[in-house]
């Protein structure tokens, strides 16, 4: 098991925001966590990276205990967020922004295959090297959010909300993408509005509803549930 997260609670001041989540990622999954907006989806990932601390439960990855992990430290682990709205660094190049996702590596041999790594599965951004971050259109963004990620080499990929405000035809870009960096043996937690497309390339699939697990298994049994068809697919 790649990541193991028990009983997971955490609180906003006041407001139990997940209540007792357990879930897991094995090498080589994308699993996906689908819910209404506050179901504590985002919340989930903040948490798993360390810019959150929960109360209670249990954060496993492969021999490492999450819980008291600093977020930086949890990067160097392997576990790299593509944060919800891209937060790219506007004023800085494509090649700068890149080299951001690096920053807590050292072999510069290393970076550079991570480089060629990321101009194979996104070669728009290769023709953009020396553009500015903030120049760039909201897809075009959102490829230089997962690439500078990649940069940091993650074993488990964290992906808030890929798809949000991006036309259908770049939605279907972005999935591919995932799906072929899945393929080069990246695991990866995603979170995404888009159940459909979110449940068609998962191999399984969690539903969140205020802040609790109220369903799990196999992404395909999932798509086709009827309580989900009707709540996140439209009822179609």
């Amino acid at each position: 098991m790649l990541l193991e997260v028990k009983d997971l609670n955490v609180y906003y001041g006041a407001i139990h925001a997940l209540q007792g989540v357990s879930f897991h990622v094995d090498e080589g999954e994308i699993v996906t966590l689908i819910g209404a907006n506050g179901a504590g989806k985002s919340t989930t990932l903040l948490t798993v990276s360390g810019l959150l601390r929960a109360r209670s439960g249990n954060m496993r990855f492969r021999d490492h205990d999450l819980a008291l992990a600093q977020a930086q430290d949890i990067v160097r682990l392997g576990i790299v967020q593509v944060p919800e709205g891209r937060k790219i660094f506007a004023p800085l190049t494509v090649k700068e922004n890149l080299e951001m996702g690096a920053y807590t590596r050292s072999n510069k041999a290393e970076v550079q295959a991570s480089l060629d790594r990321v101009f194979r599965s996104l070669p728009r951004l290769k023709e953009r090297l020396k553009q500015l971050g903030g120049t760039l259109s909201g897809g075009e963004q959102q490829m230089l959010a997962i690439g500078r990620a990649l940069m940091a080499k993650p074993t488990l990929l964290l992906m808030d909300e890929p798809s949000m405000g991006l036309s259908p035809v770049l939605v279907e870009e972005v999935f591919n993408i995932i799906q072929d960096i899945n393929s080069q043996g990246t695991s990866i937690l995603l979170v995404e509005q888009n159940a459909q497309m979110a449940l068609s390339v998962a191999n399984r699939a969690y539903v969140l509803e205020t802040g609790r697990v109220t369903l799990e298994g196999d992404a395909h049994e999932v798509l086709h549930n009827p309580q989900v068809i009707e709540a996140y697919l439209g009822g179609h």
